[in-house]
């Protein structure tokens, strides 16, 4: 059970890289496609209902939302709720903007330190998070894939899902010379699965002296 990421709270909304804030703080991000349940599971991570605002309806996440985790007095750093991408029925103008902020973020800020990746266990690797992966190996930066929504799956069948995904993306960063930078789990939301996993990995990003 994570007692830091049960002390988050929300912070800020930004709409454009000049207005992100100036804390040294680390930060841990959170991105993934439109409906792979990232603010479901960033409100079950940090124990809240409605710490992030998760909607039913695709592309609601617009501005990238900063939630502070960590005593109030003594925050040990922030949670980024970054733009879902991948959905297309939104005016092209948004999806320019949404791009830009979330690729500027992504690889220019330098108090970033990790990124939680979700995938829909019942459709992982898509075209657009394979590009994502690709893309934020050259950061240098780890990343944590989380397969949302496991409980859709029968046991098995997940597993069998972890295990391919794991492969995959084990040639892909290979291929990339940047073996070992990126990490798989089982995750569900519903039956608050893979919890203790998650806790670990954000917890170490943010404290990394937490674990020894």
């Amino acid at each position: 059970m994570s007692f830091l990421l049960h002390q988050a709270r929300f912070l800020t909304t930004v709409n454009h890289l000049r207005d992100l804030p100036a804390s040294p703080l680390p930060e841990v991000a959170f991105a993934g496609r439109s409906n792979a349940g990232k603010s479901t599971a960033i409100n079950v991570l940090c124990n809240q209902k409605r710490l992030a605002f998760a909607s039913k309806t695709p592309g609601r996440t617009q501005h990238i939302n900063y939630f502070s985790v960590g005593p109030a007095q003594q925050p040990a750093g922030h949670l980024i709720d970054l733009p879902g991408y991948g959905y297309a029925e939104v005016p092209f103008s948004v999806q320019v903007h949404w791009e830009q902020l979330l690729g500027g973020y992504l690889q220019t800020r330098a108090q970033l330190c990790g990124l939680i990746l979700m995938m829909d266990a019942r459709r992982p690797c898509t075209e657009l998070d394979c590009q994502m992966i690709e893309w934020f190996t050259s950061t240098g930066k780890p990343i944590h894939v989380l397969l949302t929504k496991a409980d859709k799956l029968t046991r098995q069948a997940s597993l069998n899902t972890l295990r391919a995904v794991q492969q995959k993306l084990a040639q892909d960063t290979e291929r990339l010379g940047a073996p070992n930078q990126c990490t798989v789990q089982l995750f569900s939301a519903l039956k608050r699965t893979g919890l203790d996993d998650a806790h670990r990995a954000i917890e170490a990003w943010l404290k990394p002296n937490a674990h020894p």
